[in-house]
């Protein structure tokens, strides 16, 4: 078995101590605003010199109201830990675009997610553990996504994609009803459309 791993969102030190002491994790990594915040570094290093010596502590920044960069830089975190890591997020503290960021980069590869935790204000020794959902996209939902560049229209689409017309139709229905992609003027990605391809 592998070490636990927790990914959480920073600004205030108590949720992430909170989750440290429950979870007994091997490693943590914490997102932190992109532009330095006084307060939020403070917090990190009250964490980093309060279990820092016992659990191997490291800082990721990110950026804050960007919930696709976000996730994508999460994404990227998740996939450099070793496959037999128990990987744990907790998105009580920080931003909220961050957390829903992390939390997003958590759906779209649940599969290395052992459980996503959040600490509600009013009791802070209270943890509520979110559902683990996914994208589950068919493999030419996935196919689809990967192949949509910016603004792509039907027929170029139709090209880049080896499926049916009638798939490819069928496929855009269901996509634009998951608000992965809008069609107003020809098929393109929203963010959460951005976000499932990651």
């Amino acid at each position: 078995m592998g070490d636990k791993v927790l990914i959480a969102t920073l600004y205030c030190a108590d949720p992430v101590l909170l989750a440290a002491n429950r979870l007994g994790p091997d490693r943590m990594i914490l997102l932190l605003d992109k532009e330095k915040n006084a307060e939020q570094d403070k917090n990190f290093k009250l964490i980093n010199d309060s279990l820092g010596r016992v659990i191997d502590i490291k800082s990721v920044r990110t950026e804050v109201y960007d919930i696709v960069a976000v996730a994508t830089k999460a994404v990227e975190i998740i996939d450099l830990q070793p496959k037999d890591d128990k990987i744990f997020i907790n998105v009580t503290s920080g931003r909220k675009t961050k957390a829903m960021g992390l939390l997003f980069a958590a759906y779209a590869r649940i599969d290395r997610i052992a459980r996503i935790a959040y600490n509600p204000e009013e009791d802070k020794k209270a943890v509520i553990y979110l559902p683990k959902l996914s994208f589950k996209l068919t493999e030419s939902q996935k196919k689809l996504l990967e192949a949509l560049d910016k603004n792509t229209d039907m027929a170029k689409l139709a090209e880049k994609v080896d499926i049916s017309r009638a798939m490819l139709y069928r496929n855009i229905d269901e996509l634009r009803d998951l608000d992965l992609i809008k069609t107003d003027e020809g098929v393109e990605l929203t963010d959460a459309g951005r976000i499932a391809r990651l």
